[in-house]
Formats: C-alpha cells, sequence, structure tokens
C-alpha cells in the first residue's frame, strides 16, 4: 500500500508480513542502530514474535508499528504505533507513535515521512491523541517529534536503565 505525501520522500507501509521478521532482524543488527535500545538487537524469535503481534494489533485496532519500504522497496525498519507496553511506569494507557530505521536508510527523511503517514492512519482508526517516548540522548529521533509537531510533555528514567526519556505528546 503506496502512499506519498507532498514533498515527502517516497515510502511504503505494509502490516509486518512473516518474512519481515528476518529483515528487522537483519536491520537492526548494528549496534549504532540500538543504541537507545539496549545496544544490541534482539534474537530472530523476538522478532517473529513482534510481527506478529504487529498483525494482531492491525487486525483489532486498525494501527500498529508497519514494516516501512524505502524508495527502492527494500525494508527499512518501522514505524507505527500500538499501546504503551507497560503498566508500572511511562504514559500509562497512552497510544505510543514509534519509528526505528536500518542506518542505511538514516538521513533520507525516511522517518518523518513515514511517522507522517502514520499519524494520518491514526486519525482515520479514530486515535485522538500519541505519545513519542524518546531517549533525551536520542537527537535523531528527538527531531523527527519535534518535525511532527509534537510537544514536551514531561520525562521519566526508564527502569533498568536508568536513562532519561523524554515523553512528547501530540493531539490528533
Amino acid at each position: 500500500m503506496s502512499t506519498v505525501l507532498p514533498g515527502a520522500p517516497s515510502v511504503q507501509l505494509r502490516v509486518p508480513i512473516d518474512e519481515d521478521a528476518l529483515s528487522w532482524h537483519r536491520a537492526f543488527d548494528d549496534p549504532e542502530v540500538m543504541e537507545f535500545f539496549g545496544g544490541t538487537s534482539e534474537e530472530l524469535s523476538m522478532y517473529e514474535e513482534w510481527t506478529a503481534r504487529q498483525r494482531r494489533l492491525d487486525a483489532e485496532l486498525g494501527y500498529c508499528l508497519w514494516t516501512v519500504l524505502g524508495a527502492d522497496g527494500e525494508v527499512a525498519g518501522f514505524t507505527g504505533a500500538q499501546p504503551w507496553p507497560r503498566a508500572d511506569h511511562g504514559p500509562v494507557g497512552e497510544i505510543e507513535i514509534g519509528w526505528r530505521l536500518a542506518r542505511s536508510a538514516w538521513g533520507r527523511g525516511y522517518a518523518t515521512a513515514a511517522a507522517r503517514l502514520t499519524l494520518e492512519r491514526l486519525r482515520a482508526a479514530g486515535v485522538e491523541r500519541v505519545v513519542a517516548t524518546i531517549d533525551a540522548e536520542n537527537e535523531r529521533s528527538l527531531a523527527v517529534a519535534r518535525r511532527l509537531g509534537m510537544e514536551r510533555a514531561e520525562s521519566f528514567t526508564a527502569p533498568g536503565t536508568g536513562r532519561e526519556v523524554v515523553c512528547f505528546r501530540l493531539a490528533l
């Protein structure tokens, strides 16, 4: 399903397919990509479970973490939204928008373009607001949130890592 917003790079979003688990695993098996997510990629089995969960979310809610395809049709990563998964910290009860791209896709405008498409799809699904939780040192992701018009709301310390996480909010 191809959608392009005016002035944005050409990206496509699709519900993850089985093969995307391997593509995500390969794309994220890079210490630079994973710098703010624990430093290392997960095992392939985690991506298999994760992509299956995204298919269920899309079927149930009309949104998920979609696979991003770049202008060349290759898997560039994911963007999308899902309910905040934790009950003990952070924006409990909120819908979180997020993105993660392979390093080869950085600097092309894909994250912002794909996130804007995500916002359009979320509006169509009836979502009224979203949050983005971003490591306070992740300048690339902080810039994407600002380009989306999100406003810094609060911050919290992530359990386990002790790192500061900034929570942005956006009414749709």
